[in-house]
Parts: C-alpha cells; structure tokens; sequence
C-alpha cells in the first residue's frame, strides 16, 4: 500500500515538473511592479500588405474613402519603412498614407520608440471572437510574434491580454485552446530566462479583460472562472500570475458592474486586478476617481492581491460613432494625462497600464499622430500647435521614471523637450 502511495506522489510531482518544462523559470522582467505597460492592439491592415483583411479597423461600414472611417487620430507615417497610400488626401492634395501592424518593419518602429522614450512594454491584445481561425488568427499570430521578436530586441516587457468582448457562452473553451497554441506553435513563456515576457509574483503573466461587465454579455463569472483556474492550475499549461481586466465600480458594484458578489471571489484567485476607466471621466471630474483608486488599493491590500488602474490621454471616436462629439475628453496639453498618471501614484499605485500604445480608433494613442492629417469629409484631432506628435511617448516614459522614484513626483506636466 505504501508503496502505490509512493507512486502516486511521483506521478503528482512529475506532472508539476512538466509544467515548469512549459515555462522558462523565470524572465529579465521579473514583475510588473514598478512599470508602465501600455495596451497594443496591432489590428490594423492595409490593402496589399499580404494580410487578406484589406483596411481592416480604418474602414467604416465596409468602406474607406472620405467620410468612412473609424479612427479620429490620423497616424504619423514619417518613420515607417513601408507605408500604404490611401484614399485620402492632404490639404496640399497630395496623398495620405498609412501603416499596417501586419507589417515585422511597423512592429518594430514601435519597439523602436518604446525604448527610445522609456515605455516598459506592452500588453499585445488577443481578442478571442478573432483568433479562432482563418485571416484573423493569422494576422494576430504575425503581429504577436513580430512583437516578441522586437521585445526581445529593444528589452521591453511582453504579454497577451486576451480580451473576452464578443465571446459567447462557453467560450472559456475557446481562450483554453489558444493558450495551449500560444505556448505550443510560438513557445511565447519558453524562449530562456534572459526571455522578455512579463513574470510576475514568480510565474508568466496572463492578462484576461472583460469580467463582471453588466452590459448584456453572452458569457459571464462562469467562464471567467474556468479561465481563471486553468491558467493557475492546469498541470502543463497553468502555473500563470493572471491580470483580472474588471469594470470601473468593481468593488462596489456600481454602474457598469453586474451584481454579482462571486465577482469578488474571482478577484480574490488573481494577483492583479485592473479596472478600466476609459471614457468614465474628464479632467474635471477625475478628482473623485482618484478616491476610488486610493479605496481600490485598501480592498486589493486587504485582500493581498495586486491593483493596476488604467490611465489614457485623451477620448474621441466620432468617426466611429457620428452622434459622439469628437474630442470628447479632450488631451489638454497633456495636463489630462499628467493629473491621472500623478493621481494615480500619489494613491499608492505601483504599476499603470496605459490606454493605448496605438489606438487612434478611440482616440487614446500614445504613438506619434500626425499634425498635418487628411482634410475633407472626415475630420481628425490633432494635437495643440506647441504639443509635438511624440508628446505622449516622452510623458509616458517620464510617467516611469517618476513611478521608480528616479525623478522625483511632481504634479506640473513635464514640458515638452525642444529639439
């Protein structure tokens, strides 16, 4: 009998040995505390870049030509090595042009600047309703190992933040059976301890958005918490830190939150728990948000898990959505920015995540928009005429070195650097 006893324990620590064999045991970005990560959607195509997905997240309504378009922040293309001509035109007539993260040369521009102006890394977005098969799970399979190649080149921290919108009921299934192809096929946590995947309290990071939402999703606590307990448990592919992305009154269940307590039992499972504030607040009233960080802390605190809140520059989606106003919460010099990345600190957070490194659907992107962009039936913000078009960029990276006390924390916006 002690013998059977014996040999179960052996196949139980085996089982947990091959699981370490899915993952390097540890990473050069050994935790999440102490940087800022910024969300990277790379969806973005352009005709003829070999994707098959045409102008895929530009258009609007199956068409791109002026007046059809969802992005209100026109990118600047001046540094890309290959860049698309598109149906728009400048103010001088000449022809406007565009950039697709289907392309290794894009991906690696943006690494490029992440080094260049200090931003730790990024969150690569997988969402899930995209990568189950055909031109989608191909062009989010380029762009996640184009950015895995530039992390490693530029030395940024690197994971996946699956998000879950769109997902239909029993679709944990589906996040499951990526995962496995993740570290399968592109071995994205098995690339050596110098790897530049993000670790954290120990264990590769894994980021799963859209949990406890109440806006009428098709899945719901249920799958989260399959998610949850594979990514921890499963004996050859778990042993993950899990990033919980929660709605903004998550703890006391508020607005945009479903009513549900488990939502607290699942938060209690993870290491991070991140809420997102994107298009909940301006500049005058982010003052009573920065409470509810500081009260977000104490429950994280007492409950010993971890809390990053999201920080974002600026809000605009009228080309996407007409009724919307354009320039809906407006970036204001950076000051916007500066008073939630300062806030944010001062309430005792020791990580951000930005919303977003490329976004210009929404208006929230970090990287370098253009200040001349196309005129004509669409219209597009642009940033303040003394505001140079890596702003962001440097105030992101600034946001860094003041997070790691390596500049001392200030509430005055850095001024922009003159070249």
């Amino acid at each position: 009998m002690k013998k059977h006893v014996f040999s179960i324990l052996l196949l139980l620590l085996c089982a947990v040995a091959n699981a370490q064999l899915r993952h390097s045991k540890t990473s050069a970005f050994k935790s999440y505390k102490g940087l800022v990560m910024a969300g990277y959607q790379g969806w973005f195509n352009a005709a003829g870049d070999g994707g098959n997905r045409w102008w895929n997240h530009y258009l609007s309504h199956g068409k791109f030509e002026p007046g059809y378009t969802n992005i209100d922040l026109w990118p600047d293309v001046s540094e890309y090595p290959k860049i698309y001509k598109s149906p728009f035109k400048l103010a001088d007539g000449s022809d406007a042009y565009l950039y697709s993260s289907y392309d290794a040369s894009s991906t690696e521009t943006h690494f490029k600047w992440m080094q260049q102006y200090g931003v730790d890394g990024v969150f690569v977005q997988r969402f899930i309703g995209d990568v189950q098969r055909g031109a989608g799970k191909h062009h989010n399979d380029v762009v996640l190992g184009n950015a895995l190649k530039y992390a490693q080149k530029y030395h940024r921290a690197i994971t996946v933040m699956y998000d879950l919108s769109g997902m239909n009921a029993g679709g944990d299934s589906l996040v499951i059976k990526d995962w496995k192809h993740l570290i399968d096929s592109m071995k994205v946590t098995n690339r050596g301890n110098n790897q530049t995947w993000l670790y954290h309290n120990g264990k590769p990071l894994v980021a799963v958005w859209g949990i406890g939402f109440n806006d009428h999703r098709r899945y719901g606590l249920t799958e989260g918490e399959k998610i949850i307990d594979f990514l921890k448990n499963d004996p050859v592919y778990g042993g993950c830190a899990i990033l919980l992305g929660v709605p903004t009154y998550w703890r006391d269940f508020g607005n945009d939150t479903e009513n549900d307590p488990h939502l607290h039992d699942l938060l209690r499972k993870v290491d991070i728990v991140h809420p997102w504030f994107v298009g909940r607040f301006n500049e005058d009233a982010y003052p009573a948000f920065q409470k509810r960080i500081a009260d977000d802390i104490a429950w994280c605190k007492t409950n010993k898990v971890d809390y990053v809140p999201t920080v974002f520059p600026g809000f605009s989606w009228h080309n996407m959505n007409p009724r919307a106003k354009q320039n809906q919460i407006p970036r204001n010099r950076g000051h916007f920015y500066w008073k939630q990345i300062n806030g944010a600190i001062n309430s005792g957070a020791e990580m951000l995540y930005v919303a977003m490194f490329d976004e210009v659907d929404e208006g929230t992107a970090i990287l370098k928009v253009s200040k001349n962009p196309p005129v004509g039936l669409s219209t597009f913000v642009t940033f303040e005429d003394d505001i140079p078009n890596d702003y962001y960029l440097y105030l992101t990276g600034y946001a860094a070195k003041m997070l790691r006390k390596q500049v001392p924390l200030t509430a005055d916006v850095p001024l922009p650097v003159k070249k």
